[in-house]
């Protein structure tokens, strides 16, 4: 499917949508996995796997790989509030939830890597030079290792929505990167968790790439008021389901 491009260069957000819309409309039932060829999405049709995979020896590929044990990973680094010499700008959020198979088992010590714009939506990279704030007290990024009961914790600050040039005036909604690596490093996994209630999901082709409702609904943390602290901070429960049916959804690419 081709995308109409105007005079800019910039595809506007009303084409967008209404290719979003053809999309949804002939897509088939049970589509759950996000669609590499999502015209909308510009970088990830140039970007999609066109031929056919290469078997490699996962073997070798472990040969200059890291190695995460539980002396690697401070309990320090979940709190992404505490780094700074000050405290990081915004509203303060715990994210909790557990990461299961699909046969709903913990999977326990499984190490768990977030990163995320703070809360003016810009991230620290040299890459992001879009006019907002950098926050001298906040990093973006944090790692932990779940529990035996596969229960991981971040406390962190509510990113904000960021401009990307996919499209005229387009913005991704707030979101946290997600990385899991499985029991090995050729197993790892990256997906994005969401905040409810965002007006831009409608807008966004990365979270629209799933046409099936339901399962771009398992991208979406849900507020939890037992996990909010009074004076202090918002919860949000969100869990990752590895394999199986309900299995959260991955990337296949950077976002």
């Amino acid at each position: 499917m081709s995308i109409r491009v105007l005079e800019s260069g910039l595809v506007s957000q009303r084409v967008i949508s209404e290719e979003i819309e053809k999309i949804q409309a002939g897509a088939a039932a049970g589509q759950t996995q996000p669609r590499l060829d999502f015209a909308p999405y510009r970088s990830a049709v140039l970007r999609h796997p066109a031929r056919e995979p290469r078997p490699a020896d996962p073997e070798e590929a472990e040969l200059v790989a890291p190695v995460f044990g539980r002396s690697d990973v401070d309990p320090l680094e979940s709190d992404l509030t505490i780094g700074g010499a000050g405290e990081p700008i915004g509203s303060r959020i715990v994210v909790r939830g557990r990461v299961l198979d699909g046969d709903g088992r913990p999977v326990r010590r499984q190490l768990v890597e977030i990163w995320q714009a703070n809360a003016a939506g810009r991230y620290v990279h040299q890459r992001d030079q879009h006019p907002a704030p950098l926050d001298p007290n906040f990093t973006g990024a944090g790692r932990c290792l779940t529990d035996d009961a596969g229960w991981y914790t971040f406390t962190t600050i509510k990113p904000g929505p960021y401009p990307w040039h996919n499209h005229r005036n387009a913005w991704r909604p707030a979101h946290i990167h997600f990385s899991l690596f499985g029991t090995e490093f050729t197993q790892r996994m990256i997906t994005q968790m969401y905040f409810p209630g965002d007006p831009l999901f409608a807008l966004d082709p990365i979270y629209q790439s799933i046409t099936d409702e339901r399962a771009r609904a398992r991208l979406v943390a849900a507020y939890e008021h037992e996990l909010s602290q009074h004076d202090f901070l918002l919860g949000y429960r969100w869990d990752i389901v590895l394999t199986g049916r309900h299995a959260t959804l991955m990337e296949g690419g950077d976002a």
